[in-house]
């Protein structure tokens, strides 16, 4: 059910675990959306990867403690990704996963290994499958005698308050445009569900930011009445690995 994966990853039944020890370093800046500059531990500064097209508000505090994995790809003109951020939400440091790259690989592992019930029973899963006005829905579960059931992944890192996790951090157009997608695979007689995967361990509800997008807000008011369903998973998160763990409450 997997497909292609990071080659700094591993995927074993649910979890992602990284392949080679992940290097810690000090952030100096995150700019033009996917660089950073950061400082190694031998006191070099060096320009990395950051596999985050979002906001990242709160997750980018010049001289927060962050940690990257290291490609073997000699060819890679960064060296360098940024996988993990030590942050307090005021419960203690703890990791957080900023690396939008993974979650599906993450979420492919987990419904393969029964980690979430609301997908389980599906004979085959397949990924990226285009729909809608040209669109690729992240997986297309089906089995015999059930109807299709189209699945979208949105990573989640976004924490303001105490164990209140929330989508979005920016205006997403195209994640709206993927709420009425999915509300239109209902009304020909599918399944939607909307997966938010929340790469913070501590997180114990969801809700979205309907303050940073108004429009998101009242496409997923939208989408929930035509029979999109939404659930949310968090993630535990160590510098050796992510796994998927258990179901957070929809404040919504």
């Amino acid at each position: 059910m997997a497909g292609l994966v990071p080659a700094t990853c591993i995927l074993q039944m649910g979890w992602m675990q990284f392949s080679a020890q992940l290097i810690p370093a000090t952030l100096v800046k995150r700019y033009k959306r996917f660089l950073a500059d950061v400082i190694l531990p031998s006191g070099e500064m060096v320009t990395v990867h950051c596999a985050n097209p979002g906001a990242m508000t709160g997750l980018n505090a010049p001289g927060a403690r962050v940690w990257l994995s290291r490609s073997a790809n000699p060819s890679r003109k960064l060296a360098h990704s940024w996988e993990l951020i030590e942050v307090d939400f005021g419960g203690g440091a703890e990791l957080v996963g900023i690396n939008t790259g993974h979650p599906n690989a993450l979420a492919a592992e987990a419904i393969a290994a029964g980690r979430i019930p609301e997908l389980a029973g599906y004979a085959t899963a397949r990924r990226e499958v285009k729909y809608g006005k040209a669109s690729r829905v992240d997986f297309l579960l089906e089995a015999p005698g059930r109807p299709p059931c189209y699945v979208e992944i949105k990573n989640v890192h976004l924490m303001r308050r105490p164990g209140l996790a929330e989508f979005p951090d920016a205006i997403t157009k195209r994640g709206a445009k993927h709420l009425a997608e999915l509300s239109d695979m209902v009304a020909a007689g599918a399944r939607a569900v909307m997966l938010y995967l929340v790469q913070i361990g501590s997180a114990e509800r969801f809700a979205l930011a309907r303050d940073i997008d108004p429009g998101y807000g009242r496409a997923f008011d939208a989408a929930r009445a035509a029979g999109v369903e939404a659930v949310a998973y968090r993630c535990s998160i160590t510098c050796g690995g992510i796994e998927v763990t258990d179901p957070v409450l929809l404040a919504d």
